[in-house]
């Protein structure tokens, strides 16, 4: 099974690069891995994947139990043209109490349970045939004699009477399938009438001069060594099991479908046996209610985030493998123990590149550029009081892998970042936004760099509504937007307005108001976080 690597619900470089790069060294290590997204990329991000030729991750919606990560009968089901005969033994034989049936190229088609055999067995007269020669040859274990019909379609009788009773009484036509012992002369009235088949029971033998006769007549024979009485009883089960195919439409469900959805249902309707179809209505084969116990989770590791707030949807679903960090501990918890980096450093992508060198595969130039983007990006060219000395080194080495000048590169990096052209207020807000949570209070924070803040302090007020509406929307105890100015070495503070006595108590300004600038304010884990989480907690 594939393990699913991405970050937190609003991808910045750093998280999408760490995806990326951690990736490749697990697959390089010989395990199956794919990057992925939460949602959309910023502009940043973007610049680098064009400038590196990386590939844009695919979008992952949820992590959520679906019917394929559930071990439900694959592969279970019928041919419409099958036997009732056939349908009935497997059953018994798979402790099935329903079965799937389907039209040519795997349609489904409908479903048949224990009760609608029963009710076939019982309560139908099965005097007409509707199957193949084939069919029949297996459900009274058969040999063939003469075949001339694929399809066998007519009356069954059974010769009971006397010969004499019988040639007054019974009148034979091509729409007939009659049953009959070693009794060459209504075997030789049969061929006559040129009836459409003729099963001779007992093992009986056949008088070569009518086989000549059946021959030139064109008339189907089948032996058995089963006595009249018993090919009577069960041929009718040799009909297609189309013919007792009712005309209501069961619940179905797709492959895609979530377990939790599966459950909502069963709870009202109480079936034990569910068609699993795909989108295209084909047939994959059958649910029981009991399968939904034999689950197998998706695989995961997490890259820049530990908090379930901030993670895919389902997240408590899934099967965290890993999970590597550079973040304060958040409320992430599994069921079993887990690798877990977590490193004092700037950037994700520091702690990836420590495992390229612990594991000793070498980095390729565009993985090299993605690791040095999601450094420069999360530490602004190592400008950030996050900055170590480890991501300096890291920096050092893949500039010179990725064949770029790190300041450079990292100034246009950023600047690719800060233009508002084609933005909302809301994306700005959502560029780089994340949720914390201290104990019943949940409050979000944005981040958004900029060269030039004059161009969101003409709409400073426009801004703030925003904030507002997304407080209130989201239940949130505080917002705030941060817009790092990377010249200045600092920080514009926008915030919801009734946070006004909380920020006067983070920042101890009474005289504080939307839009201040606050000087060396540039980390949001080490200037931003920890002030706001105080207040929370005391």
């Amino acid at each position: 099974m594939k393990t699913l690597i991405f970050g937190h619900k609003k991808p910045d470089t750093d998280s999408v690069m760490a995806s990326i790069s951690l990736a490749y060294l697990e697959n390089s290590c010989g395990h199956h891995t794919e990057a992925r997204l939460l949602s959309s990329i910023n502009k940043e991000t973007k610049y680098a994947l064009d400038i590196f030729n990386l590939d844009k991750p695919k979008y992952l919606n949820d992590v959520k139990l679906q019917l394929k990560d559930v071990n439900y009968h694959k592969n279970f089901f019928l041919k419409e043209t099958d036997s009732i005969f056939k349908g009935y033994k497997y059953m018994l034989q798979e402790e099935l109490t329903g079965l799937p049936i389907v039209k040519e190229n795997n349609i489904f088609a409908g479903l048949i349970t224990i009760k609608d055999l029963s009710r076939t067995m019982i309560y139908e007269n099965g005097i007409y045939l509707d199957t193949s020669y084939q069919n029949i040859l297996d459900t009274i274990e058969g040999s063939q004699v003469l075949y001339f019909d694929k399809e066998i379609n007519g009356k069954i009788l059974a010769a009971a009477f006397n010969e004499e009773t019988f040639f007054n009484n019974v009148t034979l036509s091509n729409q007939d399938i009659l049953i009959v012992g070693d009794r060459s002369n209504i075997i030789e009235y049969a061929i006559a009438n040129k009836v459409k088949l003729i099963i001779v029971t007992g093992s009986g033998i056949i008088n070569p001069k009518h086989l000549k006769l059946a021959l030139e007549n064109k008339i189907n024979i089948i032996r058995t060594r089963y006595d009249t009485y018993h090919v009577s009883r069960v041929l009718s089960l040799s009909n297609y099991i189309k013919t007792m195919m009712r005309s209501y439409n069961p619940i179905k469900f797709v492959d895609s479908d979530y377990v939790d959805d599966i459950l909502d249902i069963n709870n009202k309707l109480k079936h034990t046996n569910y068609p699993i179809v795909d989108k295209k209505n084909r047939c994959l084969g059958l649910l029981k209610i009991t399968d939904l116990s034999d689950k197998q989770p998706k695989k995961v590791i997490l890259v820049d985030h530990n908090e379930t707030k901030q993670s895919v949807d389902g997240i408590e679903e899934a099967d965290i493998l890993e999970v590597i960090d550079h973040h304060n501990l958040g409320n992430l918890t599994t069921n079993v123990p887990i690798n877990f980096r977590n490193m004092a450093v700037g950037s994700t992508c520091t702690i990836i590149y420590t495992l390229f060198k612990e594991r000793n595969v070498r980095i390729p130039k565009k993985i090299a550029g993605a690791m040095l983007s999601g450094i420069l990006s999360d530490t602004i060219i190592l400008k950030s009081p996050t900055t170590t000395d480890i991501d300096k080194k890291a920096v050092k080495d893949l500039e010179k892998i990725a064949e770029v000048n790190y300041e450079e590169y990292g100034i246009n990096l950023l600047k690719a970042g800060t233009s508002l052209k084609g933005m909302s207020k809301e994306d700005v807000l959502y560029n780089d936004f994340k949720v914390y949570t201290v104990g019943t209070d949940n409050f979000g924070v944005g981040q958004f760099f900029t060269m030039n803040f004059n161009d969101i302090k003409k709409e400073l007020n426009e801004y703030v509504k925003v904030l507002d509406k997304v407080c209130e929307a989201n239940q949130y105890s505080f917002l705030a937007l941060y817009v790092t100015d990377i010249i200045k070495n600092g920080s514009y503070l926008l915030y919801n307005t009734k946070s006004q006595d909380k920020v006067e108590i983070i920042y101890n300004n009474k005289d504080f108001k939307e839009g201040d600038f606050i000087p060396g304010c540039i980390s949001r884990k080490k200037n931003m976080i920890p002030l706001i989480m105080e207040i929370f907690e005391n």
